[in-house]
């Protein structure tokens, strides 16, 4: 019999503290009719088992579910579990295969696209998920909508407009090849929501409405505390996952209860004491201590830009190029690694991850080379100064950025790239803010010279989308030559001479000394040896439909 569903009591978003998230934590635990110890994860796995409800810790609340704005991971966490795609992306093999789509034909110039629909699926409201529904979903995420405020998803180009030929099929057509299409139609950017769902504002898609987005996928939010806590629970009736995956049906889990903890102490300490099942962003000098105490670490690759430090020509201080290169290779990426992080963190050896489609190996032209980097500097006019800052025309080469709050330790991985940078005589000072202002200070090159980010998606196209100046735009820039070489790479059907594209971005990325790539980011997971079926989709957002419980 499954235990009855457990609450955590309303609190205000302000009170939400330490103390109080020890408790809700102990609190669904206590509730979850069983001891989360190590004796029962001690029993062998055997036949998955349907019921219970799992405590997860996130590390922040999520902000919207609109489906193309859920590239911010807690975002993303919900949508992976709320909707269903017309394709599946397997995460092993990157192939992609049938899903609400039972079959597809592409045109040979990768123009036209035609799926056929699997019968039967509905949203959760009950409403079916029919062609009409699957071409709404695309017309909104191709082309936007801008009196509602919904933006043209960052993984569709060249969108021209969809054909309903009749109930189960469903037709799209580019102004220009769009070869990354198919792939896109795997994405959480693409999560299917009903008709009804995509008439909504984008602040209507936002945190304090998500018990009223509604997708078809294996669960759905039932309840929202806003910023503290969200409640999935199981569809009974969903029985449309991916025909390659063994389970079919409806997901084990009756219910996964999303509990927002800031702090790594507590979020760590309640998965080690047996408050929590699993957890997301196990910090990487909490690693040692989550895997002593029997926990299970999993650390899916993000396959696409990798973690780094875009470099903003448009700032006079970084408009001479051996300025830039000199900064590039004043960098120690392995220093960073070996000092910051663990083993689960590859060092960068091109813009883009080893993993990802598309990627071509920059090592040569990353090479930490001090001395190289002095060079430059003494070439470009700065000069030590009294106290080794370079200067010049009375200017001090002195440079900000601000720490990502979505990027794993970027404060102290900065502090260790600033005082690198000072070895050669540059300045980066390392500021703090809160997300809102970093947000809106990381769009100006005068004040955010440097901006720390990475980007994650299994297609060649995620280039594009950290670069182009349509798109997350990192390096604020108007370089019309960058921007063709990534429309290449968007628009290229031939798969070799996509690659070819993809690497002449790198190319170019290296040689203008743009970005500098530091590691291949992971999502770092943590889950008691209870927590069976533990799944991610291609990119490390967790999914929770063949997860169960083995207490």
């Amino acid at each position: 019999m499954s235990p009855a569903p457990r609450r955590i009591p309303a609190r205000p978003r302000q009170a939400f503290t330490a103390v109080t998230a020890v408790a809700s934590v102990a609190m669904l635990a206590a509730c979850s009719g069983g001891q989360q110890g190590a004796s029962a994860a001690d029993a062998p796995a055997g036949e998955p088992v349907t019921g219970g409800e799992l405590v997860y810790l996130e590390y922040q609340p999520h902000t919207n579910l609109y489906p193309p704005q859920a590239g911010f991971y807690p975002n993303g966490g919900l949508v992976n579990n709320i909707t269903d795609r017309l394709t599946y992306q397997n995460p092993e093999t990157l192939e992609i295969e049938p899903w609400i789509a039972t079959d597809w034909k592409v045109n040979a110039d990768a123009t036209e696209y035609t799926f056929n629909l699997r019968d039967g699926v509905t949203f959760s409201d009950g409403t079916p998920l029919d062609a009409e529904a699957v071409a709404k979903n695309f017309d909104t995420y191709g082309l936007g909508d801008s009196e509602l405020g919904l933006t043209v998803s960052e993984a569709i180009n060249n969108y021209a407009g969809s054909e309903v030929v009749d109930e189960d099929t469903v037709t799209f057509r580019f102004d220009a090849p769009a070869p990354g299409f198919l792939q896109a139609t795997s994405t959480i950017n693409s999560g299917l929501v009903s008709e009804a769902t995509l008439d909504r504002s984008l602040e209507e898609f936002g945190a304090g409405s998500s018990t009223e987005i509604v997708g078809s996928g294996p669960f759905v939010v039932a309840e929202e505390e806003i910023g503290t806590r969200i409640r999935l629970e199981v569809r009974e009736d969903y029985d449309w996952a991916p025909p390659s995956l063994e389970h079919q049906g409806r997901a084990y889990l009756d219910a996964i209860e999303i509990v927002v903890t800031p702090e790594d102490s507590v979020r760590i300490g309640s998965l080690t004491s047996g408050q929590a099942d699993y957890v997301r962003y196990v910090q990487a000098y909490d690693e040692e201590q989550v895997t002593a105490a029997g926990i299970n670490l999993y650390a899916p690759q993000t396959r696409g830009v990798n973690n780094g430090l875009a470099l903003r020509p448009t700032n006079p201080l970084l408009s001479d190029v051996r300025v830039r290169q000199a900064l590039l290779h004043g960098v120690d990426a392995q220093e960073v690694v070996d000092t910051v992080y663990t083993k689960n963190y590859l060092v960068a050896t091109s813009q883009l991850s080893s993993s990802a489609l598309g990627y071509k190996d920059q090592s040569e032209g990353l090479e930490y080379d001090p001395e190289l980097s002095e060079q430059l500097l003494d070439e470009a006019g700065w000069v030590p100064g009294a106290d080794g800052i370079r200067e010049k025309d009375g200017e001090r080469l002195s440079l900000d950025v601000y720490a990502s709050n979505a990027q794993p330790l970027s404060k102290p991985n900065l502090e260790l790239v600033s005082q690198q940078l000072a070895r050669i005589g540059v300045e980066l000072n390392v500021k703090t803010a809160d997300s809102a202002t970093i947000t809106e200070a990381s769009r100006d090159p005068l004040g955010s010279p440097l901006y720390h980010s990475m980007v994650g998606r299994a297609d060649h196209d995620v280039i594009k989308s950290q670069f182009h100046s349509e798109n997350r735009d990192v390096l604020v820039s108007e370089d019309k030559n960058l921007d063709a070489l990534l429309e290449a790479v968007a628009s290229e059907p031939d798969p070799a001479k996509r690659d070819a594209a993809s690497g002449a971005v790198q190319d170019y990325l290296t040689e203008q000394a743009l970005y500098i790539p530091i590691f291949e980011e992971p999502q770092v997971y943590g889950a008691a040896p209870h927590v069976q079926g533990v799944g991610f989709e291609s990119v490390g957002r967790p999914a929770f439909y063949d997860t169960w419980l083995n207490r």
